[in-house]
């Protein structure tokens, strides 16, 4: 029996942010906050992902805690980069 795979799809939009280094472990904790974050990705100043990070509803502190680790260590070591938002349309 095939499985019944919806095509519905949620629409998403992205945002780009650019902050400093030692701002960055803030903007994702508040981004997470927000609840409509789908994904987070930081950016190098040359337009390298550094780290992706995917969200989904069911996402806690304990799951989340790794991601925000190695978010600190990458704020300690850049200067500048860019957090791109891809946010659910609602």
């Amino acid at each position: 029996m095939p499985v019944n795979k919806s095509a519905k799809t949620k629409s998403t939009f992205e945002e780009t942010f650019s902050v400093k280094g030692e701002q960055i472990v803030e903007k994702v904790k508040a981004l997470v906050k927000e609840g409509n974050v789908r994904k987070i990705i930081i950016k190098d100043k040359s337009g390298k992902d550094i780290i992706q990070i995917p969200l989904t509803f069911g996402v806690v502190g304990l799951v989340l805690a790794p991601a925000l680790a190695a978010v600190g260590a990458i704020a300690a070591l850049i200067t500048e980069c860019t957090i791109t938002v891809e946010r659910d349309k609602s």
